[in-house]
């Protein structure tokens, strides 16, 4: 069965500089309310070595230390029909975007803007940045590769030195940005 499925709102303090995005929620994140909520999914993984986060925090903690280091997390889309939770079973037809220079307009500092995986980046790239207005089109995009276990063709550690490299995070003392 397929049914209409919605985004949960941004996690982001209105200081952000970094914006991550992700498609739609999966079945296990829109069951828990919480965005990445699969067990097999990297991302709170990643961010736990990214940001030295100690493992396994409850979700509110783990949120808690993405806003300390200005990284908001959103999706490309609103609203779509997708059976299962993998983005190749998204109805483009139904697929409806998150309102972008509304995000930005209230949360100005965003200097770059990262896309959880390839689809994420195609979505991106196809109905949301030829629309956006000035200056936005002006924000740098960087594909990272994605969390989800449905993509297994990097080690996990290759996943979270390309993820740390991507988001500013190269010093050697964990979640300490270099700028």
């Amino acid at each position: 069965m397929t049914d209409l499925i919605e985004s949960f709102p941004p996690l982001a303090r209105s200081d952000a500089t970094r914006l991550i995005l992700g498609s739609m929620p999966g079945i296990a994140s829109l069951e828990a309310q919480q965005y990445y909520a699969h067990p097999r999914n990297a991302f709170w993984q990643i961010m736990e070595a990214v940001l030295g986060i100690p493992p396994g925090r409850p979700y509110e903690e783990r949120v808690q230390h993405l806003l300390v280091h200005r990284i908001a997390v959103w999706d490309v889309l609103k609203t779509c029909v997708r059976s299962g939770s993998l983005d190749s079973a998204i109805d483009s037809s139904t697929m409806v975007v998150n309102d972008f220079p509304a995000f930005f307009a209230a949360h100005p500092r965003i200097e770059l803007v990262c896309f959880n995986g390839t689809h994420t980046y195609d979505v991106w790239r196809r109905h949301i940045a030829r629309t956006l207005p000035n200056p936005f089109t002006a924000i740098p995009t960087l594909r990272l590769p994605s969390t989800s276990p449905a993509h297994a063709s990097l080690s996990l550690a290759d996943k979270v030195t390309r993820w740390k490299q991507g988001l500013g995070f190269t010093d050697s003392r964990q979640g300490t940005e270099q700028r």
